[in-house]
């Protein structure tokens, strides 16, 4: 019984063994998956240029005479500097634009920038991206041209078949033979597609369409966050044909809903693949026009040449370097440095002069005391001249100090005039800190001489004395009651004789009919 029971957990150990090793086969990924996956991951990106002349984007974005460069608009598109608005939110709009040129380029990629924003919460009709082998100006497909030869990415806002699938975003291809299914919000059509709400965001909706290697890519920022690059995955097509040339354009139409539909920017990108070199600019440049734009140059030059002599043989003075007639950045630096010093002296200079004034008049209220002082000792005698006299010595002791530190900080203030002078010679030495401890002391200086002052006022002001307020002019007599009443009686009379005078006049003229 033992030994059976031993084989039975070794025989039931050994299948728990094998049932985990199988699992972890079935979880590890093979040998070569993770060198494929390294190989996909390093595969090269291919070269990106871009094409200024299939772009658009703000500011300054039309020109005088309200056309865009290199693009053409119909409809009841509307450029601006900032943007270009499709269609305005009015019922059965219709607008685009289109590149004047068609592409010379095979692979491609388009970042465009829009909003979509109405005051419903259901909009219409839509916008759609455009690259067709035609120019669709106008027609019934949102604006632009039916049975293009191309693709259309349309992002369309209202709900026609009734599912509620919309707002959506839907890749519909054409080869200039297929009507566009409106009934169905060419759902019949779509070769991909994904529901995305890209009405009323609070930033500007992007769509990022990429053509390369045969292969259709949407890529969309919901514009609910200001970062450009914050793209999710929408749609893709593989071995797609398109027109190896074509336009490209952006159109929208509007219906019983209406909302603004405003493209921002459109920016077009050339792809090349990394074993294949981009086409040389130059080469899209006929050779007429490369000889005329050099024999433009080269007049240009000349010109400018002649300008520079005559501008030489007017001005001899001004005949070194530009670089001579421009300051360096140190002597920037030293010139800053002496305007300073200059103020700081001429500052210096005000509040000495301040000093002086007042110390002429403390000088002053000294002599004035005096003669008041000899004046009162020689007329009032006795006990109370005694106390007058003990007084007006504390009222002179504090005079004399005042004016001891007024002459302080007239000397203080001369050594720092001296000292801000030889700062700004180069010769001399000076020191910051000697400067800052001389401006504390005359700050020190200038509360003790308010103090004193303050306590000379209160000193000589009688206690008993205390101000007192203006008194309040006398009010206007009232009407009084007998001129009332008087009033009231003439108005009453003239009321009556008013009213009788009034019918009179009524019945007058009752007569006559």
């Amino acid at each position: 019984m033992a030994v059976s029971m031993q084989r039975g957990c070794l025989v039931g150990g050994n299948v728990l063994w094998a049932a985990l090793v199988c699992l972890g086969c079935r979880l590890l990924p093979p040998a070569g998956a993770s060198s494929l996956g390294a190989a996909g991951g390093a595969a090269a990106q291919p070269h990106r240029r871009f094409e200024y002349k299939y772009s658009f984007k703000g500011p300054h974005l039309v020109q005088g005479d309200g056309s865009v460069p290199f693009w053409v608009h119909t409809g009841n598109a509307i450029p601006s500097a900032d943007q270009i608005r499709i269609t305005p939110s009015l019922k059965s709009q219709r607008g685009s634009v289109w590149t004047k040129t068609k592409s010379v380029f095979e692979y491609w990629e388009v970042e465009v920038t829009f909003r979509v924003t109405g005051r419903g919460r259901i909009g219409a009709d839509g916008l759609v991206i455009w690259f067709t082998e035609g120019q669709g100006l106008e027609g019934p497909v949102f604006g632009a041209a039916d049975t293009w030869n191309g693709v259309g990415i349309f992002f369309d806002s209202f709900d026609n078949d009734g599912k509620k699938n919309n707002p959506s975003i839907i890749v519909v291809g054409n080869n200039g033979k297929l009507l566009y299914d409106h009934q169905n919000d060419g759902s019949t059509q779509a070769l991909a597609s994904c529901q995305r709400d890209f009405r009323n965001k609070p930033y500007p909706v992007r769509a990022k369409i990429t053509y390369y290697q045969k292969t259709l890519t949407v890529m969309i920022n919901n514009g609910f966050t200001p970062n450009k690059e914050d793209y999710e995955f929408c749609a893709q097509v593989e071995n797609m044909i398109l027109p190896s040339q074509g336009y490209f354009g952006i159109s929208a139409a509007t219906g019983g809903l209406a909302d603004d539909h405003d493209v921002l920017s459109f920016l077009t990108f050339q792809l090349t693949e990394p074993g294949k070199e981009a086409p040389i600019p130059d080469a899209e440049i006929p050779e007429k026009d490369k000889e005329k734009y050099q024999e433009e140059f080269e007049h240009f030059q000349e010109e400018l040449d002649k300008k520079k002599e005559e501008f030489q043989k007017d001005h001899p003075d001004m005949q070194g370097q530009p670089d001579d007639f421009y300051e360096t950045v140190s002597d920037r630096e030293l010139r800053q440095i002496f305007e300073g010093q200059n103020r700081i002296h001429l500052e210096i200079k005000q509040l000495n002069r301040q000093l002086d004034m007042i110390l002429d008049e403390q000088r002053r209220y000294v002599s004035a005391l005096t003669e008041e002082i000899t004046k009162r000792g020689a007329g009032i005698p006795g006990q109370q001249g005694q106390v007058s006299q003990q007084e007006l010595d504390t009222i002179v002791k504090t005079q004399d100090e005042v004016l001891r530190q007024v002459n302080e900080m007239r000397n203080s203030m001369g050594d720092t005039l001296r000292l801000v002078s030889g700062v700004q010679h180069p010769g001399s030495a000076g020191g910051l800190y000697e400067t800052t401890q001389h401006f504390n002391d005359i700050k020190e200086h200038l509360h003790i001489v308010k103090r004193d002052i303050e306590h000379l006022v209160q000193r000589n002001m009688p206690s008993n004395e205390k101000p007192k307020c203006p008194e309040l002019p006398p009010f206007p007599s009232c009407l009084s009651t007998t001129h009332f009443f008087i009033f009231v009686a003439v108005q009453t009379v003239l009321f009556i004789g008013y009213i009788m005078y009034r019918s009179q006049q009524e019945a007058a003229a009752k007569k006559f009919f």
